[in-house]
């Protein structure tokens, strides 16, 4: 792609999420929105691939639809309340439109079928754009509406999106399947705390910002896009291997990595919230995410491809990606649980 064109799309992206972040409008928070969803757009049919045209065009009509109920939404709160202000979404007809096209816009059960799919249709970077930078607009715009929002349906939209997480991983071999499960999973511990904690769901971003930016590029390094090709990652960067299998764990919150904090603040804030039976169905359904993780690992570590031989092949090319952005994300996803305490206190 050209850079030029590149710079713009990239620009319009940043613009349209800080659109939405600064607006107390709602007609504002869409443009914001809208400008986000035709930014990435040709970003995603850059290849020009049968797969990857048709997975934008299931996004581009998925946010469409979602940006038209978020409208709707807006106009109907105008009309029966008066105000257009977020903060101010008082009637329960005008919040639970809301609420259900934000959750399709980030892809939360069970408005999540369009996320696999689309993610198996584009490449590595861009997939990486599509499940962290698209999740910031519609989350903080969550964050805002949830006090107005009927806790039980926050509470079924957590519920039901860490368990459809964790169960729909199960039997995936696509790697970008896996990790769109994955943000449908910790999409869902999110909401569930936005309504009583909202510096935890920003804390539980940060570190799935963090946690998913080093599993795909990781996964860029080395082109591995399915199981298959993963059993053949430790013969060409074994220490690169490692780290990644230690990053997936985090993803699924095993201590003592960074994954384990936020997991382990919310199951902590819901007990004292007098929530024990809800907080013990996600701590089960983190161990369904759990299980395709150490599958990936144990496919990763354990496992020998038939192609590869037993030593590391000495004439293979060196790589020429730059491994400084990888380095440090990989350091945050795996070393920052013992300052959790500091952390605690900016966020707070």
């Amino acid at each position: 792609m050209n850079p030029y064109v590149l710079t713009i799309l990239l620009s319009s992206l940043g613009l349209g999420t800080t659109l939405t972040f600064a607006s107390s409008h709602w007609l504002l928070a869409w443009m914001g929105l809208e400008i986000n969803t035709l930014a990435i757009i040709p970003l995603m049919a850059q290849q020009h691939h049968p797969r990857a045209v048709e997975a934008a065009t299931k996004y581009f009509l998925t946010q469409a639809t979602a940006a038209a109920m978020i409208l709707f939404a807006a106009t109907t709160n105008a009309w029966l309340v008066g105000e257009w202000s977020i903060n101010d979404m008082s009637h329960p007809i005008a919040s639970s439109m809301t609420i259900a096209a934000l959750a399709l816009k980030i892809g939360l059960a069970p408005m999540h079928f369009w996320l696999p799919e689309v993610l198996q249709g584009l490449d590595l970077v861009t997939g990486l754009v599509l499940s962290t930078w698209q999740k910031l607009a519609p989350l903080a715009l969550i964050i805002q509406v949830a006090p107005t929002i009927n806790p039980m349906m926050l509470t079924l939209l957590g519920l039901l999106s860490t368990l459809i997480g964790g169960w729909g991983g199960l039997n995936q071999i696509q790697v970008r399947k896996i990790l769109a499960y994955s943000s449908i999973a910790h999409m869902g511990w999110m909401i569930i705390i936005s309504q009583y904690a909202p510096h935890l769901t920003l804390l539980a971003l940060g570190m799935y910002v963090f946690m998913t930016s080093t599993a795909f590029l990781s996964l860029k390094m080395t082109s591995a896009t399915n199981i298959s090709t993963v059993t053949a990652m430790w013969s060409k960067t074994p220490i690169l291997v490692s780290t990644t299998a230690l990053a997936l764990l985090s993803l699924g919150g095993l201590p003592p990595l960074t994954g384990f904090m936020a997991k382990w603040l919310i199951l902590q804030e819901m007990a004292k919230q007098q929530l024990p039976l809800t907080a013990t169905i996600m701590a089960l359904a983190a161990l369904l995410s759990l299980y395709f993780y150490l599958r990936l690992c144990y496919a990763m570590t354990l496992t020998i491809s038939p192609s590869t031989t037993n030593a590391t092949a000495p004439w293979r090319t060196r790589t020429t990606q730059s491994t400084i952005t990888l380095a440090l994300f990989t350091v945050v996803t795996l070393g920052l649980l013992p300052i959790t305490p500091a952390i605690i206190t900016l966020v707070i």
